[in-house]
């Protein structure tokens, strides 16, 4: 059976919401943390980088917090964790030792708290985007996969929209989903209002009764969603850009700041995962192709710091 999800939203539902790259959902909630990138050293009396991995090859068990977002982590219908994260971490950490894997599921923004603060889980399995706030309160693996967006539109595109700045320039109506890092884009490119949905299952609803003109996510969710309906249709993939930079939708897991041991023990087996080929085939029935496969760096999307030293 799955786990008792109280006044948590969407477990075992279809709703997608995608985590906030640049700012929004779950940034309030780092907020609070108020750590910084110098701050992460052991308490007191811990082996330094960290003793978890120990702890849990002698529990035998690692649990990992997830937030009920398809296809990122979530429980299926029949109360098993699944996802393209969780799957990655079911082939991991038998590897490293820690044979059984058990979800904690949880909201997004609740993710990081529980990790760092609460204790809840040992480690964030839900695809989290990887960018510079977060990178202050946790330790983020290398990225297991790199994200473009997409657009659901009407069967044939009759606005020939490709990114973020035909929305802008047209005047067209563009909706997202709850807390997506595509709505801070959208906004970067000119676009002056974005409607915002639950997921989507309602983006694609919207798009298809003419009510918005376009419908921004991932391309993976966008891929996924449209199957079968032959009103709407998926624009091809590009790369956001922001204040003339790309906005790299990056995702990785992510570990207490004082367990840089258990990070680079997991990163060493995720190394090993992308060499051989193993990754794709682990995240492809999640819809993950090779395309969303990147050898993008921890260092390249959490800079050190102004005046750290570590």
């Amino acid at each position: 059976m799955a786990p008792p999800l109280g006044n948590n939203e969407g477990f075992t539902g279809r709703a997608v919401r995608r985590r906030a790259l640049l700012t929004g959902a779950g940034g309030a909630a780092l907020g609070v943390l108020g750590a910084s990138a110098c701050s992460r050293v052991p308490d007191e009396g811990k082996v330094e980088g960290g003793d978890l991995l120990d702890r849990l090859r002698d529990s035998g068990t690692v649990r990992i917090g997830v937030a009920g977002e398809v296809p990122f982590g979530y429980i299926d219908e029949n109360g098993e964790v699944t996802g393209e994260a969780p799957a990655i971490a079911k082939v991991i950490f038998p590897r490293l030792g820690v044979p059984k894997v058990k979800a904690v599921p949880t909201k997004f923004g609740a993710l990081i708290p529980g990790l760092t603060q609460a204790r809840q889980f040992d480690i964030v399995s839900a695809g989290m985007y990887i960018n510079p706030t977060r990178c202050e309160q946790v330790l983020f693996s290398d990225p297991d996969y790199l994200m473009l967006d997409s657009f659901i539109v009407k069967k044939g595109n009759p606005h020939g929209i490709k990114g973020y700045e035909d929305i802008a320039k047209k005047g067209l109506k563009l909706a997202s989903g709850t807390a997506y890092a595509e709505i801070d884009y959208a906004k970067a490119a000119g676009v002056k209002s974005v409607l915002v949905l639950p997921d989507q299952v309602a983006g694609m609803d919207a798009v298809a009764q003419g009510r918005v003109d376009a419908f921004a996510g991932t391309n993976v969710t966008v891929r996924t969603v449209i199957k079968n309906n032959a009103r709407v249709e998926a624009t091809k993939p590009f790369q956001p850009v922001v204040d003339g930079k790309p906005a790299y939708g990056a995702g990785g897991f992510a570990f207490r700041p004082s367990e840089k041991n258990l990070r680079d023990a997991f990163n060493k087996e995720l190394h090993k995962l992308k060499e051989s080929g193993e990754l794709l085939r682990i995240v492809k029935p999640f819809g993950f192709t090779e395309a969303e496969m990147t050898d993008l760096t921890v260092e390249k999307l959490c800079p050190p710091a102004k005046g750290a030293s570590s």
